[in-house]
């Protein structure tokens, strides 16, 4: 992380904080983080409002003092008094324009020209000209992005309402969901010209920039290949009914339990599936982890995310329960910690709770070396033989399909873990072993 976008102030200038205390909002390119102060203070001066993009890691944002301090003399503070803004780190180097064998064609009559070093200079100055002004101030980023909540981002999306039409009543400005609810369209707006555009460019957040780099690198550089198998579910479905009707309460597993603790079985069979590749100074090694650490697959309005269930061998299938719902409420608020998405040593994507989805294939979480696609449940027809005759029995399957990285999993390895993840999701009561 580089740099991070300044989220909405939880304290306002002269609030006493202590230790635990939200400050403020910060949204990296990973997910939208509560600041929390760790000391006992007084919030002298802002210096960062809510809405800042891109500020860069070590600038000054705000002035803490301690209690009892006058803060008065802080409300003329600038940032220029903090030491000036830090500008981030530069992703491109500029020497190769500098060692180019070619001048850079810039396509500007005021860009300076290259000449040979004996080459006559001219004398002649050109006299020098005032550019023409509209005389209006530039327009920032930040104004023409407008500040929204991540569930107001995913209303808009979801009616089709322009998201820079609407007025926000939050803090600072910040568009609420209850905006997005509220907004009725003009009913009198004139049509528009035939030559206005029929699109709407939507600037890429930062977490949307990362799981593109991330996944265009893992199809780059990850030679995948997919196996997939037909599983029964009508035991584990079974299992499922009668451990939720005993329970009073206190639990209530989902599919996506027994698939996790299933994965984690598998994982303890076949190690080889349960490992990463890595370089490590220079050197090329396949690590191979021993507890397996399942990271899950969250649908959230910024992006997805895989918060990670850790140590799922040695957990039961309620802990396994209880903690897939709290990672999946806070990945969805935007309020996971760093070390709770980060890692991981096997990743399951779950889309079975959409009826249309027989199946799917699914891109690997690198430096993992599989991932596991889930499908919708569906009744099955499938034919049996009894002493009465030839007839047919109804079941409920799943189509699961894993992709692994061949520069780690050979094919035939592949192919034993899915028969092992088959073997104990259809006899699931060796999960409880």
């Amino acid at each position: 992380m580089t740099s991070g976008n300044i989220g909405t102030w939880q304290k306002a200038a002269g609030d006493t904080i202590a230790p635990g205390d939200v400050l403020v909002e910060i949204e990296t390119d990973k997910a939208q983080m509560d600041f929390e102060f760790q000391e006992d203070g007084v919030l002298a001066k802002i210096l960062k409002d809510s809405g800042e993009k891109d500020v860069a890691v070590g600038n000054p944002i705000a002035v803490m003092v301690e209690e009892g301090t006058d803060i008065a003399p802080f409300e003329s503070f600038t940032l220029d008094d903090a030491g000036g803004e830090k500008a981030p780190p530069q992703k491109e180097s500029t020497e190769e324009a500098a060692d180019s064998s070619e001048p850079a064609d810039t396509g500007s009559k005021t860009a300076p020209s290259t000449l040979p070093k004996n080459a006559p200079k001219d004398e002649s100055k050109p006299e020098p000209q005032e550019s023409e002004s509209s005389g209006g101030r530039l327009q920032t980023s930040l104004e023409r992005e407008p500040s929204a909540s991540p569930s107001a981002k995913a209303l808009a999306l979801e009616r089709g309402v322009p998201i820079k039409q609407v007025k926000g009543t939050g803090p600072g400005g910040r568009i609420t969901k209850q905006d997005i609810e509220k907004y009725k369209p003009a009913s009198s707006a004139a049509p528009a010209a035939s030559s206005a555009p029929t699109y709407e460019d939507i600037p890429a957040s930062s977490m949307r920039k990362t799981i593109a780099n991330r996944l265009q690198q893992s199809m780059n550089q990850n030679p995948h290949y997919f196996v997939a198998a037909t599983v029964s579910v009508f035991k584990l479905l079974k299992l499922r009914q009668a451990l939720n009707s005993s329970a009073d309460g206190q639990y209530k597993l989902s599919v996506n339990d027994f698939m996790i603790k299933a994965a984690a079985v598998a994982c303890k069979k076949v190690p080889a599936v349960n490992s990463s590749w890595r370089e490590i100074d220079g050197q090329i090694i396949i690590r191979q982890h021993n507890t397996v650490d399942v990271s899950v697959a969250v649908a959230t309005p910024i992006g997805l995310m895989t918060p990670i269930v850790r140590g799922v061998e040695g957990l039961g299938l309620s802990s396994i329960s209880a903690q897939v719902k709290d990672l999946g409420k806070r990945a969805k608020d935007g309020k996971l910690k760093p070390e709770e998405y980060q890692g991981g040593t096997f990743t399951i994507s779950n889309m079975g709770m959409n009826a249309a989805i027989d199946r799917f294939t699914a891109v690997i979480n690198p430096p993992q070396a599989g991932i596991l696609a889930v499908g919708t449940t569906k009744k099955v027809a499938v034919p049996s033989s009894t002493e009465e005759g030839n007839g047919v029995e109804w079941d409920e399957q799943v189509v699961v399909t894993g992709s692994f990285d061949h520069k780690v999993v050979d094919g035939a390895v592949g192919g034993e873990w899915i028969r092992e993840f088959k073997k104990v999701v259809e006899n699931p009561l060796e999960m409880l072993l």
